[in-house]
């Protein structure tokens, strides 16, 4: 591994600084617990739906947690996509292939073992596949209200996939008209220097009559080509263009009912991934790919149709049902030599139903519900001539051609309280799942097959809350939860390439991966302190691991899938931002993780324990900030990481992505301010990685941008 002597005084100083917004995290908690003070606006409370599928305060959700608002994702952090909206949460590492495609891992996790969804329902579908993929990038964050992140197994409540952890996006409506407006129109306008980008949206909210409230909006993107640090400098293939357009209408038929209906199309045109092109960079040794082109479209079309009922006299107090089609399509060119030219592509049509009811019970309150997704999938890889006609096609694209796949789960949970301070939640589910898939190719024979498998799996989860003081701004929370993914396609039948030199292909007959976690943590809510502190340990079993198998195929390694992955994954989660005095505060985070799994790093049939692929390294953020009189903000953080060098055996061979020896670690400063001119209007201003340092989060295939002006603009008229 080099030596950075500099970055590693930097790293020692930000820690020591990290620390001491611990200790002084601390020291306030113990006052604050002797004299609780004030309480935070009861008026305003931070609120959660996604940890119990019901509102309640964030600081009574018994779970690790978190809420970003609309103004954190347009003005303070100004995120560009989806996943990078996720940066310097806790437990979180923003994973990016190429700049149009990134992966949250969360404690440990991504790609089809964390869960997305939007207005409830499921962006996954069976052909997610194992690691960081390019999904969670086809949400525009600029539609959004605001988003809710849960971390850990959560799959008596949502399912299959929800392990890592849930992340639900609720798109914007009525709530954002503004007060005693009818129809308000809108334009928000991001620019930034480094990413050599524009994002331009235009959003229309009114009230139709007294009833009716209709959302419109488009958002347009072009991102040019990314300029990395004062080494890396432009980093080649790396701009893209995207186009989305939304609509919502939302009928009140009464106060407390309504309907909603709405859609969204996103589509993403040539998002390279160079890493595996001639189009890398060599930045720490990389390896440097022989492709001449690796481009990817992407296109999602969601429409839905709701009915919520709440407030109900009665057993059935609340009410939520819905009906959705979203329709996800993928394709890939690719041009390996001169003239080796291929395609192919997946298309997904999935049909989804959903009934949540609340009720009062003898001894609590219950929730309890249904939800069924039907996936429709068309695979297809095709070679082109040099003329562009199609040359050969094979029997199936990246996952099967012709198949299915089925999910239906049915859930329980039940509040019980015990006493004014103790509260007791357990839960459980059923679920079951069905693949079916008529044009599989055999990776030996060539020939074509089908596979057809079911599953049924019943999970459980138990969590107790206990409130420190009346006023409940203290909160200690505990619990165990069972997780469980069912084997998806994607498991089962892809025959596409994996990381550098492999080829992954087509594993029947495999098993449902699962989880058991074990979590316990404090929150706090007051009026100087807002922190979560959480430790997690989530017990890992049957997971389903990549195997070399010792054959070659078109030059590239064969690997297939395997039941084989028994181990563990723990860790230590802080968020915290304690006003210190007037209008100063201080802030941080701080995440450490460790974990190992059985694998299978060579062709040998021999279970090796091995670090768990993309470790996120100990991570830490800690910064000032100013408010005035709710117009002005500044707010200056360092952003910290380790070396990366706990590496797997995959790891080390993925070396168009990972340096030799692991991802180098990084001190990055930022310095962000806004202004809210009047309520009709916001401006921000960020200059990010202000040393402009070269560097990459662990395991991505671009650099991070290198100095940059971020500059945002929202009128509302």
């Amino acid at each position: 591994m080099r030596s950075h002597p500099f970055r590693s005084f930097r790293v020692s100083i930000s820690v020591g600084l990290l620390l001491s917004l611990v200790f002084y995290t601390t020291v306030g908690v113990a006052q604050e617990a002797a004299d609780p003070g004030p309480q935070v606006d009861a008026t305003l409370p931070v609120m959660i739906v996604t940890a119990t599928r019901d509102a309640r305060r964030l600081n009574e959700a018994p779970y690790a947690s978190n809420v970003l608002t609309v103004e954190q994702l347009r003005m303070e952090k100004a995120a560009r996509t989806v996943p990078e909206a996720l940066k310097q949460e806790p437990g979180t590492m923003i994973q990016k292939t190429s700049h149009g495609q990134g992966s949250p891992y969360i404690r440990g996790f991504t790609g089809q073992r964390t869960l997305f969804m939007i207005d409830g329902v499921r962006l996954n579908n069976s052909t997610f596949r194992e690691g960081p993929n390019q999904y969670w990038n086809t949400v525009d964050p600029y539609v959004l209200d605001r988003m809710e992140l849960v971390r850990g197994p959560h799959s008596v409540l949502y399912g299959s996939d929800a392990i890592g952890g849930t992340v639900n996006a609720m798109t914007r409506g009525v709530q954002n008209l503004r007060p005693d407006s009818r129809w308000d129109r809108r334009v928000f306008y991001r620019l930034s220097g480094a990413e050599r980008s524009h994002i331009g949206r235009v959003e229309s909210i009114g009230k139709v009559n007294d009833q009716v409230i209709l959302t419109m909006g488009y958002t347009g993107k072009d991102f040019g080509e990314l300029e990395g640090g004062k080494d890396v400098g432009t980093q080649a293939k790396t701009g893209y263009d995207e186009n989305d357009w939304d609509a919502k209408l939302e009928y009140y038929v009464t106060d407390d009912g309504w309907i909603v209906l709405a859609h969204q199309t996103v589509d993403i045109d040539d998002a390279w991934r160079t890493h595996q092109t001639i189009y890398g960079i060599d930045w720490e040794n990389l390896t440097v790919g022989d492709e001449y082109r690796r481009v990817f479209d992407q296109n999602r079309n969601l429409t839905y149709l709701q009915f919520h009922k709440v407030d109900q006299p009665g057993f059935i107090e609340e009410l939520h049902a819905g009906v959705s089609h979203q329709m996800q399509m993928e394709e890939r060119e690719r041009l390996r030599t001169e003239d080796r030219r291929d395609v192919q592509g997946v298309r997904v049509h999935t049909f989804g139903s959903s009934l949540t009811l609340k009720s009062p019970s003898p001894i609590g309150t219950l929730l309890y519900g249904a939800e069924q997704y039907h996936d429709e999938v068309s695979s297809y890889n095709r070679s082109l001539n040099p003329d562009g006609s199609i040359g050969s096609a094979s029997i199936q694209g990246p996952v099967a051609d012709d198949a299915s796949y089925d999910t239906l789960g049915v859930f329980l949970q039940d509040e019980i309280p015990l006493g004014e301070r103790f509260a007791l939640i357990l839960g459980a589910r059923h679920e079951y799942a069905h693949a079916d898939a008529d044009s599989v190719e055999d990776p030996m024979t060539g020939e074509e097959t089908s596979l057809t498998d079911s599953w049924n799996e019943v999970v459980g989860s138990a969590r107790l809350l206990y409130h420190l003081n009346p006023e409940r701004t203290w909160t200690l929370f505990t619990g165990v939860s069972q997780g469980f993914r069912a084997p998806n396609l994607s498991d089962l039948t892809r025959f596409d390439t994996a990381r550098t030199s492999e080829i992954e292909t087509p594993s029947p007959d495999l098993d449902p991966e699962r989880f058991v976690a074990y979590e316990t943590g404090v929150k706090a809510a007051t009026d100087r302190l807002n922190a979560q502190l959480a430790y997690f340990y989530t017990d890992i079993s049957d997971m389903i691991v990549r195997t070399p198998t010792g054959r070659m195929i078109d030059e590239t390694y064969e690997v297939t899938k395997k039941n084989g992955g028994d181990g563990y994954i723990h860790g230590l989660e802080l968020d915290a931002r304690y006003r210190v005095w007037g209008e100063w505060s201080v802030l941080g985070a701080l995440t450490w993780m460790e974990g190992e799994i059985e694998t299978y790093p060579t062709s040998d049939p021999e279970v090796v324990e091995e670090y768990i692929d993309r470790m996120m390294p100990p991570t830490g953020m800690i910064g000032i900030r100013w408010d005035h009189a709710g117009r002005f903000w500044v707010q200056a953080t360092t952003t910290l990481a380790e070396d990366a060098d706990k590496a797997s055996t995959r790891d080390k061979a993925d070396t168009s992505r990972i340096p030799p020896g692991g991802t180098p670690g990084f001190v990055v400063y930022d310095l962000r301010a806004g202004w809210n001119v009047g309520e009709d209007l916001q401006l921000s201003a960020a200059l990010e990685n202000l040393t402009d340092e070269d560097y990459r989060i662990h395991g991505s295939g671009v650099n991070e941008p290198g100095r940059n002006l971020v500059l945002t603009l929202d009128w509302v008229f």
